[in-house]
């Protein structure tokens, strides 16, 4: 499975009133692991921009003044995301302005972007398991003990980097699993590539087993409690354990 976490920044509000996407920020999981690949990119929008959206992202009409126009980077950013499953939080809002972009550009077949991938909203799943609380990406953050402290503003890269460890730690899964190393080189566009994964002489892979320290694991407990939490019942491995404990 191959999902593309996205966020977009825009102009202001609704897109039935002319508003543009001025920042689009994607981060790419393959089997529910980072890759460390992403797809990002600021957009002059040719309208102004809202004093209230800058209040919220920072952007402003001078810094998207000599940025590319959609149209210049409408191939690259389909080809990122063409048959992944998309993962947003409030998907409404961004495929709303996504499929608005596509269709000023006159390419129909990909105004509706739900034709080409499938789509997850982090917001009705929080919904869903939370109802009645507040499930934006700040709140998500804090149930889920999700480190957002460099969060001032909203981005869309970063926004996208947070909402992928909120959606694997509130489906139950690890966060911090790259393929690509601290040493991974970027590709043309500046985009980290996943580093080559080097193999060992066969004489050299013998099994080392290495404990776990006294705080990995009280930190591998802490992450058990928060599980259980959002799933409402103890791990699998737990249960089956509990009736020989009982024994």
């Amino acid at each position: 499975m191959r999902s593309v976490v996205l966020d977009t920044e825009t102009t202001g509000m609704p897109v039935g009133d002319g508003h543009r996407i001025i920042e689009i920020g994607c981060v790419e999981l393959i089997g529910r692991r980072l890759t460390g690949r992403h797809f990002h990119v600021y957009l002059q929008p040719d309208r102004e921009i809202d004093e209230g959206a800058i209040a919220v992202h920072g952007i402003t009409n001078e810094f998207v003044q000599d940025k590319p126009r959609f149209k210049e980077i409408a191939e690259e950013f389909f080809e990122f995301i063409k048959g992944a499953q998309l993962i947003i939080h409030n998907a409404a809002f961004d495929l709303g302005f996504i499929n608005n972009e596509f269709a000023l550009i006159k390419q129909q077949d990909r105004a509706d972007i739900s034709e080409h991938c499938s789509i997850l909203d982090t917001l009705l799943m929080a919904r869903e398991r939370h109802p009645g609380q507040r499930n934006n990406l700040d709140a998500l953050c804090k149930r889920y003990g999700v480190d957002n402290s460099g969060r001032d503003l909203h981005g869309a890269l970063l926004d996208a980097e947070i909402l992928a460890d909120v959606y694997l730690t509130m489906t139950g899964g690890q966060t911090n699993l790259s393929l690509a190393g601290d040493g991974s080189e970027g590709d043309s566009n500046g985009r980290q590539q996943p580093s080559a994964i080097r193999r060992l002489p066969a004489e050299r892979q013998r099994t080392r087993v290495i404990q776990a320290t006294s705080e990995e694991l009280a930190a591998h407990q802490a992450r058990l409690a928060i599980i259980e939490k959002s799933a409402g019942a103890p791990p699998l491995w737990v249960q089956l354990e509990q009736p020989k404990a009982e024994a």
